[in-house]
C-alpha cells in the first residue's frame, strides 16, 4: 500500500523499480479530496481556524464529488510526452489549463455544489461573484491562479478556482505512466509544473524514510533528497524550524542560501498527515518562520489571505 492516502501504491510502477523508491508518486483523484476532506474535518475541532478549517473541508467534498464525476482527459500523444521529459519539461504543463473546457466546467460545478454549505459572508460574496462571472473573466481567474499571480483584492474569488484547477488537475496527472516524468528544475512538478505546497517523510515498507515534495496544483509527488533546499537545491544552511512544546511532526526546512522555506511532514510519526490539509492546519509555524525572515517556497492557495 501507498503510504500517502489517495495517491497510488508506489509498487503499480513495475516489477524493476522495487528495489528502489519511484521518483514519482501519481495521485489518485477519486480518493485524493475525499480523505482530505477527512483531515480538515478532524483537525477542526478546537482549533483556532476551526471554521475556516471546517469550511475547507466542505470545499473538499465538492472537489471529491466533481473528481468522481469528470470524463477521462484527453492527454497529448505519447511522442510528445517522451519529447518533453526528454527536454526537462513539465509534461502536462499547467497554463494549458486556463483554456480546458473541463476547468470552467468545474468551477460551475464546484459552485453549485457549495450552494448550501456554511461560509462566512466574505466567502459568499465571492461565490456569487464567481458564478456569476462570464467566460473571459472565469478564465481570467483560472490564469491567475495558474501564474502564481492572484490579486490581493479578490483572493476569495480565486480560492474557489484553485479549488475546482486542482482537480482538473489531478485528473489529468493520475493517468500519466509514472515511469514517463522526470527531474525538470528545483521546486517545479515534472508532471504540471507547479509549485510544490509541502514535502513528507514517508513510511512505506520498501522507501522508509523517502521524501517526496507534493505538488499545489496536480498533487503529484516527486522524490527529493533530504536536508536539500527544495527551492534552489542547496546542501548548504539548511535548518529545522519548529514551534516549541509542539509535537515536531511538522518542522520548516528553511534554507540560508535562498532564504526561503517549505515545510516538511514526518508521516513516520503521523501517517494521518496530509500535507495541504496540515499545511493550513499549521499556520503558526509559517508566521513564526517568516517573522524570522524566510520566505514560503511553497504555495497554497489556502493560506493567501494570511
Amino acid at each position: 500500500m501507498s503510504d500517502a492516502p489517495g495517491f497510488a501504491p508506489f509498487e503499480d510502477v513495475g516489477i524493476a523499480e522495487r528495489d528502489k523508491p519511484p521518483f514519482m508518486r501519481l495521485p489518485s483523484p477519486e480518493t485524493l479530496f475525499g480523505l482530505r476532506a477527512m483531515r480538515f474535518a478532524s483537525l477542526a475541532p478546537g482549533h483556532q481556524l476551526e471554521a475556516y478549517l471546517s469550511f475547507l473541508a466542505a470545499l473538499s467534498r465538492a472537489q471529491d464529488a466533481i473528481a468522481r464525476e469528470l470524463p477521462p482527459p484527453a492527454l497529448p500523444a505519447l511522442t510528445e510526452l517522451r519529447t518533453r521529459a526528454a527536454n526537462a519539461m513539465p509534461l502536462l504543463p499547467r497554463e494549458e489549463l486556463a483554456a480546458d473546457p473541463a476547468s470552467r466546467a468545474a468551477i460551475t460545478r464546484l459552485a453549485t455544489l457549495l450552494d448550501d454549505v456554511a461560509m462566512p459572508d466574505l466567502a459568499r460574496g465571492a461565490l456569487g461573484r464567481v458564478k456569476a462571472a462570464d467566460e473571459a473573466t472565469q478564465r481570467a481567474m483560472l490564469g491567475a491562479v495558474l501564474a502564481d499571480a492572484i490579486p490581493v483584492e479578490s483572493i476569495a474569488e480565486h480560492i474557489f478556482a484553485a479549488a475546482a484547477v486542482q482537480v482538473v488537475a489531478a485528473h489529468r496527472t493520475a493517468r500519466l505512466d509514472p515511469l514517463l516524468p522526470q527531474p525538470v528544475a528545483d521546486g517545479v512538478c515534472p508532471c504540471c509544473g507547479g509549485p510544490p505546497v509541502a514535502s513528507a517523510v514517508v513510511a512505506d515498507v520498501n522507501v522508509e524514510g523517502v521524501r517526496y515534495v507534493q505538488c499545489s496544483l496536480c498533487a503529484a509527488q516527486w522524490n527529493h533528497v533530504r536536508v536539500k533546499c527544495v527551492s534552489c537545491g542547496s546542501t548548504k544552511g539548511i535548518a529545522y524550524q519548529a514551534i516549541e512544546g509542539i509535537a515536531d511532526t511538522i518542522k520548516a526546512e528553511t534554507c540560508d542560501e535562498c532564504r526561503t522555506y517549505v515545510k516538511i511532514l514526518n508521516r513516520r510519526k503521523d501517517p494521518e498527515l496530509e500535507p495541504v490539509a496540515d499545511d493550513v492546519a499549521s499556520l503558526g509555524l509559517d508566521l513564526l518562520v517568516t517573522e524570522a525572515g524566510w520566505k514560503r517556497a511553497g504555495v497554497n492557495p489556502y493560506l493567501l489571505g494570511y
